[in-house]
């Protein structure tokens, strides 16, 4: 969606992809974020300044009608139920939704769809949507998530009579989701970065914790207590403020020690400042790389001590205490797939061509054929 406002200007790249622009006296500063969005108006207002414009009043944003899905999200944003959510949790619902909101309404009207009447929302245009990212599960995935929280919200509020986001499914991807380290995984890492480095620190923190990364890299020695670590997770912020509470293992109590470590916080960047959860992400997917592991990542540390756990006897209660899960479903995945293991390994042996219960099998003839070829 345009907008209209001074010194903007436009032109297309060679590809004839557009660019926005702020000039003035001659000179300009690009606008990488899309038309419309909040981030479009931080950043024209930081550009009006290092080109020594005067503002004065911030930029409107381009309003949706009044009854239309875009205002809906503009009630949304500025509600306490919205406000109540984790920042980073904010930004990116924000993002997916005002990108659906420039969506077309149809390949035949270009109108966006932040400008459909809350009347004319059906439970097909909500599809189409999360359609347009089929290509990219998570994408699609994410827009049906937020979206029904939208109208969810909307019908609690009396500007929707039912949500037509609930009975939208999309299709489930054929993946495991991030790679499980395996054993021989972490010892290859730490034969690259032993103990006493700060890329093996960071692996006993997110190892022997079983914090999601945004809560271990605040993590500091204010957090120990009594041999205990204490936090409140901040996926879980807005719904509740329980704290959570895990032992500090003596293997993490000497990895730490034997580590250099912030004031503040265990890990902190080449500048002494601590890592953002994203800042973390990066510099630790780089060490991986670095130790010749291309597939691990930070979050898949976390799926390798749930596999740990459970195949060594952890019920699903206790996963979800060790892992700050809210729900027994994420807990079962693990605890489902270890039980598979144990009963594979026990029932394995009972294919045995030398006995059958059943004297339809006739092992006498099966069994020669099998062993025939090795002979």
């Amino acid at each position: 969606m345009k907008t209209d406002l001074p010194y903007l200007e436009r032109d297309e790249d060679r590809h004839g992809n557009p660019r926005v622009y702020v000039r003035r006296h001659g000179r300009r500063i690009r606008i990488k974020v899309a038309e419309g969005t909040a981030d479009f108006a931080v950043a024209y207002s930081e550009a009006l300044k290092a080109l020594g414009a005067r503002q004065s009043a911030a930029p409107a944003l381009p309003t949706h009608p009044k009854g239309t899905l875009g205002w809906l999200g503009a009630q949304y944003f500025a509600s306490r139920e919205f406000a109540g959510i984790a920042k980073d949790s904010q930004r990116a619902r924000r993002s997916c939704l005002e990108d659906c909101f420039r969506e077309p309404l149809s390949d035949d009207d270009r109108d966006p769809m932040g400008n459909c009447p809350l009347r004319f929302v059906s439970t097909q245009k909500i599809r189409r949507l999360v359609d347009l990212r089929a290509d990219q599960h998570g994408a699609a995935a994410n827009r049906r998530k937020h979206l029904s929280a939208l109208c969810a919200w909307g019908v609690d509020h009396d500007y929707l009579s039912a949500n037509p986001a609930r009975d939208v499914r999309t299709i489930k991807a054929a993946t495991g989701g991030f790679y499980t380290w395996s054993i021989a995984d972490v010892e290859q890492f730490l034969a690259r970065f032993p103990i006493g480095t700060k890329p093996a620190l960071a692996l006993a923190l997110l190892l022997f914790t079983g914090a999601r990364r945004q809560d271990m890299v605040t993590f500091g020695r204010q957090h120990v207590r009594d041999g205990w670590i204490r936090y409140v997770p901040k996926k879980t912020l807005y719904r509740r403020r329980t704290v959570s509470q895990k032992p500090l293992l003596p293997v993490l109590a000497n990895i730490i020690a034997a580590s250099p470590c912030g004031s503040l916080t265990f890990l902190e960047t080449a500048r002494g400042k601590p890592f953002t959860p994203a800042g973390f992400g990066n510099w630790f997917r780089d060490r991986c790389n670095e130790a010749g592991l291309p597939l691990c990542t930070a979050h898949g540390l976390k799926k390798a001590g749930a596999t740990l756990a459970a195949e060594n006897g952890a019920t699903a209660s206790q996963l979800m205490a060790m892992f700050d899960w809210s729900t027994i479903s994420q807990a079962k995945v693990y605890t489902d797939a270890a039980d598979r293991k144990k009963l594979a390994g026990e029932a394995m042996g009972l294919i045995d061509l030398g006995q059958s219960a059943n004297e339809n099998c006739r092992t006498d003839i099966v069994a020669p054929k099998l062993t025939a070829g090795n002979q």
